[in-house]
This record gives structure tokens, C-alpha cells and sequence, in this order.
């Protein structure tokens, strides 16, 4: 510490002392900047580091004068010089650079200092500039951030990537996530709730009303999981514990409009339609979501089931002048006007914002492209899969695993994994699987497929014969000029699905031409590809009866639908919660 006198007040006895420390420095450095001396108030910080160089702040201070002064870089030089020497836990530092790199319209490298500090502050002090600093950045970059979580509050981006996965009907992906989430952060409530209703779409009834009982054992009153509740046990047919939990829900008024939307939803899946109608009717008033063409579907579908059909007329009416564009409206006002003219009732309608699922069954039949997209972007329609696939009989499932063969999805694969080893899908799983994932050296299961014999365990396993594998080494060497190696690997699985479905009944088969010809139609056709079954004879030297009678034999024992199309599927088992 350094002390000056003046020697004026010496002389006079007065002795003033000054003391020149970071303090005084950093004082003169505020009032300085108070009169917008920014030139002043930079030399007294710097003064104030001279005195204490280990001190983050006053090196902050100067960083910030800095940045005020438009000299973004050399701010950014000192922040980085603090972090890396000085005080690495000074994550402000990165929140301070995120905004000079944005001055400098260097946007990319602004992102990557603004996640490191929403990754890394603990006490969120800048968060809320932080959210409006991100907004900026989203919109200059023309995307999402790519922010994995925000220290200071813990779990929710997590919580947004895990409902945005629901919302996608990425359940398994969804329920992984969401499980991290409840173990690492038990009083999560609203992880608990999505959690309940990942697991319920995929068919686990204990796991999701275990998770409904965690939060009851921790808010008895909240809504969400009450409601999530009631929807469980009328699923489960659980009619005693039902009856009491709809009474206390009707009598519920909810105030905020999330809670309103939740308690209309779940009285139109319990079928308390005029209850339902009522709280629609109180969302239409709010201006936020008044708009929405898919509330007025909602109410219109609320208000037909309560047998209000002039006002369900009035509500779809509306919807097809807010979205022109789609056909659920004119649907079923077209609907409701023959129903009228017939003098019968219109049959119950879905909350579903979308066709009626026969209605979208004929044009996917003529569409494999639309029930491709509609499979991976519908998650009601994925739910109906898995819960098909958990639950439906052997039949349904056959269906089902056919079905999904068309669709390239991660999530499916690993669904159809578990399928294979379910008896009697094995075959159709792994076919299914081969279409989607190939023959990679990682996909050990299809591997096997494609060298061994799949075989249903319930008839026994064939001792696979030398005549059968002619017809597929044969039909592979005639391919080779045509089909990719994908192609091959999907006909001799079909192959050896065949045989295994005949087993032990399997024929002597005389024209091998003609079944590898049958085959490659096949295959040509589960690939999308135009054949004929001309083209498919003149291949291997046949006629176009052989080739068709062959193919309608495959066709027949392996449950394949007409052309490769994808089977009749179960229609969507819930509406949305």
C-alpha cells in the first residue's frame, strides 16, 4: 500500500493521507464512467488490476469497458485471459463473450460461449438475458441451439428433449431420457407424468401408475397425474377406483389453461362428453388459443358426442375457415350433413385432429409414401403399433411387424428387435428388420438371419436341405445383374420365412426357375419397385402362370398383402393426453 501526502497541508499541520489501492482506482474508474469518460475509466481499471492482478473482477471491469467502448476483441482477450489463468469457475466470463462475439456478428462462435454458460453457471444469475440472447442467436443462425442442459435449472432442457419425443412418438428414446431425469431429480413431477404416459403408450400399465403413484405420494392434488389416473384405470377396467376419481374431477374447475386443456381432454376420453364440451367452450373464449382450428375440432367433437349437433356444425364450420387446407373439417361436416339426412345419429367422434383411421387406411393403401410419413410423424399411430405388438393376438401382431417394415426408423428397429424373439414372429421381425437396417457387421441378429434357416419353434426345426439352398444360390446369381445386395439378403430371407412356415409339410420343389422368378417379383415389389410378372418369367425362362402361382403360394404363407402393401393395422388406441 502506497500513502501520499500534500505538502501544503503538511506545512499547515493538516495531514491528509491518500491511500492508492485497487479501491481507490476502482472508484475513481465509476465516477469516471458516470460522466461517460470511458478512455478514464479504462486507465483506473487498469490501475486497479496493476494493484490487485488476481482479482477476476477488476479484469472483468476492464473487459466491460472494453466491450462499452466497441473493442469486442481485446474485451474478449482479457475474459479469456481469466478463465484460462486466473478463475476457470468464472463462468459469467462466457455469458460476457457470448454478447461480444454477437456484436461482432459472429454468431456461431457466440452460441458456443452462451451454451458453455448456461452448461456450466450454477446460479443462473444472467438467464433470463440469456434466453433473449438465445432467441437472437436462433433467429440469425436459422436454427436451435444445441443445448444439452442448463446447470441452473437441471432437468428442464432435458424435459423439453424428452416431450419433444413424445410429441414425436419416440417412446423408447422418451422413456430412457425421462428415467434419467426421475433418478437424478426425484421431486420432477412433471418427468414422473411424462414418464407415466410414455410408459402407458407403450403398453406398460405397472410401470405408469407406478410413476402416477410417485407423484400422488408427493402433490395428492395434481391434476396431470389425477387425470393421467383416471385415463389408466379405465384402460384397466378398474371401474370401482374410477367411479370416485370422475366424480372429484367433474367437480374440479381448473384455473390456468394447460389445466383446463388436460381436464377437457381426459373428460372426452372417459367419455364425459358434456363436461368436456364445457371446458372447450371456456378455451374458444381465451385469445391465445381461440384461434386454433384443431379447438374447434375438439369442441365439435365434444358437442357431437353430447348430441349438440348444431354447434358441432358451427364449431367445424369454423375450423375449415382457420385451416382450409385440411380435410378433417369438410370430412365431417360432409359426415354430419348425410347422417342428418338419414335421420340417424352421427357415430362417435374422435378428439383426434386427423381422419378417421379407415378413412386414412385407403388412401395409405395406395400410398406406401403417406403411411411411411404418416407412421413416423402421427405418435397416437406409433402407440397403436407398439401397443398392438404388446398386446394384440398372434394375428394382429403378424400385421403389424409386415407393416413396419416400411418404415426407416431407428425406434421401430429397435421395437422389431424385441419382436424377433417372439414366436411365431421371428421370421417376419427379422425380415423386417433386414429391410430397415441391412446387413451391417453391428446388426448381429440379422447376420444370423441371413446364414441360418428361420424356423417358428412351434413345428420343430427343419433340417435345412440342399435343395432349397439351390434355389436361393441360384436365384442370387440370376439377381446379381438387377437387385443390390440388400435386395438379395430380403429374398432369401423371404426364402427361408417360407420354408419355415410349410416345415414339416414342405414340398419337393420341381421348378426352381419358377420359384427364384417368384421371388424376385416379390422382393422387387416389398422394394417399391415396378415388375410385372412377365418381366420376372422372361428372366428365368418360365411362364407368367408358374411365376404367379408361385408367387400367390409365398404371398399366402408368409402373410404378405397384395403388391408388397403394408397389412391392415389397429386403428390409434387413445387420443392424445
Amino acid at each position: 500500500m502506497i500513502e501520499r501526502t500534500s505538502e501544503n497541508n503538511v506545512v499547515n499541520g493538516n495531514v491528509i493521507p491518500v491511500t492508492l489501492d485497487a479501491n481507490f482506482f476502482f472508484e475513481r474508474a465509476v465516477r469516471s464512467l458516470d460522466r461517460f469518460q470511458y478512455d478514464k475509466a479504462l486507465k483506473n481499471f487498469r490501475k486497479a488490476v496493476e494493484y490487485e492482478p488476481e482479482n477476476p473482477v477488476n479484469h472483468c471491469n476492464m473487459a466491460g469497458i472494453l466491450s462499452e467502448m466497441g473493442k469486442y476483441e481485446d474485451s474478449n482477450d482479457i475474459l479469456t485471459h481469466v478463465l484460462d489463468e486466473i478463475d476457470p469457475t468464472m463462468t459469467e466470463c462466457h455469458f460476457y463473450m457470448a454478447n461480444n462475439y454477437a456484436n461482432m456478428e459472429n454468431f456461431e462462435e457466440a452460441e458456443r460461449s452462451l451454451v458453455t454458460y448456461l452448461q456450466e453457471d450454477a446460479s443462473g444469475e444472467f438467464l433470463a438475458e440469456s434466453e433473449e440472447l438465445m432467441e437472437l442467436l436462433q433467429y440469425e443462425l436459422n436454427r436451435p441451439a444445441p443445448l444439452v442442459r442448463i446447470r441452473s435449472r437441471e432437468g428442464v432442457v432435458e424435459h423439453d428433449r424428452a416431450r419433444s419425443l413424445l410429441e414425436e412418438g419416440k417412446f423408447p428414446q422418451a422413456v430412457k431420457l425421462l428415467e434419467e431425469i426421475v433418478q437424478n431429480i426425484p421431486d420432477f413431477l412433471a418427468a414422473h407424468n411424462n414418464l407415466a404416459l410414455a410408459y402407458f403408450y407403450m403398453g406398460r400399465f405397472a410401470k405408469a401408475k407406478e410413476c402416477l403413484g410417485e407423484v400422488l405420494k408427493q402433490d395428492p392434488g395434481n391434476l396431470h397425474a389425477l387425470c393421467n389416473m383416471a385415463i389408466f384405470l379405465q384402460y384397466a377396467g378398474d371401474q370401482d377406483q374410477l367411479a370416485g376419481l370422475v366424480r372429484m374431477l367433474e367437480a374440479t374447475v381448473p384455473f390456468h389453461q394447460e389445466h383446463v386443456f388436460k381436464m377437457a381432454t381426459t373428460m372426452g376420453i372417459l367419455g364425459k362428453h358434456q363436461t368436456a364440451y364445457g371446458h372447450f367452450r371456456r378455451l374458444l373464449k381465451d385469445e391465445e388459443v381461440g384461434g386454433d382450428a384443431g379447438l374447434y375440432h375438439y369442441c365439435a367433437a365434444a358437442a357431437s358426442n353430447s348430441g349438440l349437433h348444431t354447434e358441432a356444425i358451427r364449431c367445424w364450420q369454423m375450423a375449415s375457415r382457420l385451416d382450409p387446407e385440411s380435410a378433417v373439417p369438410k370430412f365431417f361436416l360432409s359426415q354430419m350433413q348425410l347422417a342428418q339426412s338419414e335421420g340417424r345419429p352421427l357415430p362417435p367422434v374422435s378428439y383426434n385432429y386427423q381422419l378417421p383411421f379407415q378413412e386414412q387406411l385407403k388412401q395409405w393403401k395406395n400410398n406406401t409414401d403417406s403411411f411411411t410419413e404418416e407412421v413416423q410423424n402421427n405418435p397416437l399411430l406409433r402407440a397403436s403399433f407398439f401397443w398392438a405388438l404388446r398386446y394384440g393376438d398372434a394375428s394382429t401382431k403378424l400385421q403389424v411387424t409386415e407393416a413396419l417394415r416400411w418404415i426407416e426408423d431407428d425406434e421401430i428397429s429397435d421395437v422389431l428387435k424385441g419382436v424377433s424373439e417372439q414366436e411365431p414372429l421371428q421370421e417376419a421381425a427379422l425380415l423386417s428388420l433386414q429391410r430397415l437396417i441391412g446387413g451391417s457387421p453391428e446388426e448381429s441378429v440379422v447376420q444370423r438371419a441371413a446364414q441360418e434357416p428361420v424356423v417358428s419353434s412351434h413345428k420343430g426345426p427343419p433340417e435345412w436341405k440342399e435343395d432349397w439352398q439351390r434355389i436361393i444360390d441360384h436365384m442370387a446369381a440370376v439377381m446379381d445383374r438387377r437387385l443390390d445386395a440388400a435386395q438379395k439378403r430380403d429374398a432369401e430371407l423371404l426364402w427361408k420365412q417360407f420354408i419355415a412356415r410349410l416345415y414339416p409339410d414342405v414340398p419337393l420343389f420341381r421348378h426352381a426357375e419358377g420359384w427364384c422368378a417368384a421371388l424376385e417379383y416379390l422382393t422387387a415389389k416389398l422394394h417399391g419397385h415396378p415388375v410385372t410378372y412377365r418381366e420376372a418369367a422372361q428372366h428365368y425362362g418360365v411362364s407368367v402362370s408358374m411365376v404367379s402361382r408361385y408367387a400367390r403360394r409365398i404371398h399366402q404363407a408368409c402373410g404378405l398383402t397384395q403388391d408388397g402393401a403394408a397389412a391392415d393395422i389397429l386403428p390409434p388406441f387413445t387420443e392424445n393426453i
